[in-house]
């Protein structure tokens, strides 16, 4: 019995195929290869197109098809994961009526602070953990006051995942999880909000079914199920976004566990049994994939737009024709530190941690006589760190105090420069694993199904790959003392 998980990623989408028995992947497949663009039709604006978006499902569940691996007509379930906050509108037909305003999208700052005095700060915080800062009802509002045409089309508005979703069943659903991720939620009145839905004006109809995380979503359509080849009827039983998905497949579900993940953004996720928030809501919290109405599960996130994003733009400014791995060597011929070059990674977009200062990213201290591509590869990895450092102390305020984090070996985690930075300045070890979204996504789905009898059976299998100790931490320590007087010059 086979699992399809399909995650929905800002630079690409992803699919794998696992064993539901074994927990193994049979294979997967990414698409496309190179990293897909963001469109930003002005300065600090982020859009992607969510027909793209189904292209490219399609195309990589095709493309792990022909691995001729396994029999596509073996899966039973399908699992969505997905960049988080971004916001899609369909009109009555389920066709999209413009671009999807995704996650690191800046133009809806003002509207949602102006939404969190209006509201009420303490409401705000009390009843949906966050300001509505730059979240996906904010964005909905900016839309409404700026394209009021499009916006009365609008029949649903939906995260990118139940979008993928919707293609492959023809059924909107969303959940508690997703809708507290677009600051819709009210924890305390376990309803849709009326405070924002009120003060925005938003008329509830636009929210799709409201469904469990772990049930069935719809079925594929028989023309979907043609055109991949698979069987009509199999249903999409889990969808979640990339971070609490991220979470579930590191097993981190439980209070006081916490995951960690370094792709395009760098996210540290701990799980509460609280219902807890941040007085400047510089971390978010969330409904986690298990959360119910009779038992609070929250994930506290900590959210930095500026991470592998800010590496592969130095790739590409400074050598485009290595790989990334050739970078992570050439950066380990570097001592700590970089001979004094540093780097804020803070170029994607307004920063939540930073109080949604759009910062920039900058480069320190260059010294032309000394500083070679090495360095620079060094410092951004080291910054990146450092960055995570600076977050993690906002969630030690929060009483968030990680003993290990665990991570899987993806993306910035593949840098052995990155991750002694990372353990060695946060002062705290991290236990690495072999997963990613899409693996998580298809467990999800195993779990949605009922093919798991629980999260522990579904979890039996793994095993951790190494666990990363703190052996520099003073001298990072120091290192991140002069990084961090850099940072406080442009807040």
């Amino acid at each position: 019995m086979l699992l399809l998980g399909i995650d929905v990623g800002t630079s690409s989408i992803k699919v794998s195929v696992v064993d539901a028995q074994t927990g193994k992947t049979i294979t997967a497949a990414q698409y496309p290869e190179t990293e897909a663009g963001i469109i930003a039709p002005q300065p600090g604006w982020a859009e992607q197109s969510p027909m793209q978006w189904w292209h490219d499902v399609k195309q990589a569940i095709l493309k792990a098809h022909a691995t001729k691996a396994y029999n596509p007509k073996d899966i039973r379930a399908i699992g969505i994961a997905y960049q988080m906050h971004g916001l899609v509108m369909v009109d009555k037909n389920q066709e999209p009526l413009r671009n999807s305003i995704i996650w690191c999208d800046s133009r809806a700052v003002s509207i949602g602070n102006l939404a969190f005095e209006s509201i009420g700060e303490q409401h705000c915080l009390t009843h949906l953990l966050n300001s509505p800062g730059n979240f996906t009802a904010s964005k909905l509002a900016w839309v409404q006051h700026n394209e009021p045409g499009i916006y009365e089309q609008a029949d649903k508005i939906m995260l990118p995942g139940d979008f993928i979703a919707m293609q492959l069943t023809g059924r909107s659903t969303t959940s508690i999880s997703t809708l507290s991720e677009g600051v819709f939620w009210d924890f305390k009145n376990n309803s849709l909000s009326e405070a924002v839905f009120g003060y925005y004006g938003f008329p509830k109809s636009l929210i799709p079914e409201i469904k469990d995380v772990f049930t069935e979503h719809g079925t594929i359509t028989a023309a979907v199920a043609a055109e991949l080849s698979l069987t009509t009827g199999i249903p999409v039983t889990y969808k979640a976004g990339d971070q609490p998905n991220n979470a579930l497949s590191l097993n981190v579900l439980q209070p006081g566990e916490v995951a960690a993940t370094a792709g395009t953004s760098g996210v540290i996720y701990a799980v509460s049994d609280e219902l807890t928030y941040d007085q400047q809501s510089r971390v978010n919290s969330f409904a986690h994939v298990n959360h119910t109405q009779t038992e609070t599960r929250t994930g506290v996130l900590l959210c930095i737009n500026g991470t592998g994003i800010a590496n592969r733009w130095i790739k590409n400014i400074a050598a485009p024709q290595m790989s990334y791995g050739q970078m992570n060597e050439a950066a380990a011929t570097i001592e700590p530190g970089s001979n004094g070059l540093q780097l804020l990674p803070f170029g994607n977009g307004a920063e939540r941690m930073l109080n949604n200062e759009i910062v920039g990213c900058q480069l320190e201290n260059i010294d032309l006589n000394v500083h070679t591509a090495a360095h620079l590869f060094r410092a951004t990895q080291e910054g990146i760190a450092f960055a995570f450092r600076y977050g993690l102390d906002i969630m030690r305020e929060n009483g968030i105090q990680p003993g290990i984090i665990r991570a899987g070996k993806a993306n910035m985690f593949l840098s052995n420069v990155f991750t002694e930075a990372f353990v060695n300045v946060t002062n705290t070890p991290v236990e690495l694993h072999d997963c990613d979204g899409s693996v998580g996504a298809a467990i999800g789905a195993g779990i949605g199904a009922g093919i798991y009898g629980s999260a522990a059976e579904a979890f039996s299998h793994q095993k951790a790959l190494a666990t990363i100790e703190p052996t520099k931490s003073i001298l990072y320590d120091e290192l991140y003392t002069k990084w961090k007087k850099q940072l406080l010059k442009f807040l």
